[in-house]
């Protein structure tokens, strides 16, 4: 099974596909057209300009959402929280093992 290629977009290019989908909207009968039309243009499926729009509309207050800064920060934090559950077993793992060897030196005399 063969993975579909897409191709990556510059972030000039979206910044500026979602402005033209603002600048335009009004000369559509609808958003999609709008989206339509213009992704078109710049060679993309509708499906993404659609995303981009709303990540625009998220990240400027248009649209209730997480933006993109606050969903960076979780993505940091779940990292940061899963690497101190890693440190947390391994330290539990020691105590044990150091518990485990005073009790074998405790035993011997």
């Amino acid at each position: 099974m063969s993975k579909k290629i897409t191709p990556k977009y510059s972030p000039e290019v979206r910044e500026r596909a979602v402005r033209m989908v603002q600048e335009h909207r009004g000369e559509y009968p609808s958003l999609w057209a709008a989206i339509e039309s213009i992704a078109s243009k710049i060679g993309c499926v509708p499906q993404t300009l659609h995303e981009w729009v709303k990540r625009y509309e998220i990240d400027t207050g248009m649209r209730d959402g997480v933006t993109s800064e606050e969903r960076e920060r979780i993505k940091a934090l779940e990292r940061e929280v899963k690497e101190l559950r890693r440190a947390n077993e391994i330290l539990k793992l020691a105590s044990a093992f150091f518990a485990q060897a005073e009790l074998d030196r405790h035993t011997k005399k």
